[in-house]
């Protein structure tokens, strides 16, 4: 069994055939999934999915690119959701310099809130990271504290960056950008990082992984990012599963 460490089931492209997709999760090999969001209303949707289903776990948070929508009494809705059960961690939050839908200056402060927010309350959070490695990376560090810990979701750094994120207690999610040929950087994490820092996810309905790219993305084809690290590593496909769902488990203790 894998867990999928990153999924947005709220996305309209699963409005046709979501609560089959969720009933079939645990058929299909997916023992737990993390459900992210991206604003206030993606929030509500997370919490409501972790408290319908008991295998559905929570992040609350704002995107980068949804940053400039963030106030200080959403955030303080943001926190109210965290004394759910299955909230488990502040997130995605982080920098994206590729679209800039919200200014690189609101985004930094975003960021830097939503962190202090996961210290306040002893959580893990998520990052995104997208064209943004250096100033984030300087936020992360200025903001760091006893105890800090999170994902790096859907890593595309270098080895040399993902070491630096582990160093801060950072776990590295790798997607399905890594069943790609092309994919030069994410294949080298795979290799060279430990599978105590590893887990693995699907950003579904984004990211679908080579042999079905192109097309929706579902949690169930969390497995070809397994098999990948699997093939890289030059171990079983079983190695990786149990120590990337124990490594889920752990950041959010669960037991």
């Amino acid at each position: 069994m894998l867990v999928d460490s990153h999924v947005h089931l709220d996305n309209p492209r699963f409005n046709k055939d979501r609560e089959r997709l969720i009933k079939n999760l645990q058929r299909d090999g997916i023992s737990m999934v993390l459900h992210a969001s991206s604003d206030l209303n993606t929030s509500i949707k997370a919490v409501q999915a972790s408290e319908e289903y008991d295998f559905i776990y929570a992040s609350v948070g704002y995107h980068p690119h949804n940053a400039k929508d963030m106030t200080d009494e959403s955030l303080e809705i943001l926190e109210s959701f965290t004394s759910k059960k299955r909230v488990v961690a502040i997130g995605e939050i982080g920098l994206d310099y590729h679209y800039d839908h919200s200014p690189r200056e609101v985004q930094k402060e975003a960021f830097k809130k939503q962190i202090r927010l996961a210290r306040k309350l002893n959580l893990p959070y998520i990052v995104h990271d997208r064209e943004a490695h250096d100033d984030l990376l300087t936020i992360m560090k200025e903001e760091s504290y006893d105890g800090m810990r999170g994902i790096m979701h859907c890593f595309s750094g270098s080895v040399e960056l993902a070491r630096e994120f582990i160093k801060l207690g950072f776990l590295i999610s790798l997607a399905g950008p890594l069943t790609f040929n092309n994919a030069k950087k994410p294949k080298e994490v795979a290799k060279e990082i430990p599978l105590e820092h590893l887990l693995v996810e699907t950003d579904a309905p984004y990211l679908t992984p080579h042999p079905f790219r192109g097309k929706r993305n579902e949690p169930a084809y969390v497995r070809y990012v397994a098999q990948e690290i699997a093939a890289l590593k030059r171990i079983s496909y079983e190695e990786v599963a149990t120590a990337t769902t124990n490594n889920f488990k752990k950041m959010f203790n669960i037991s």
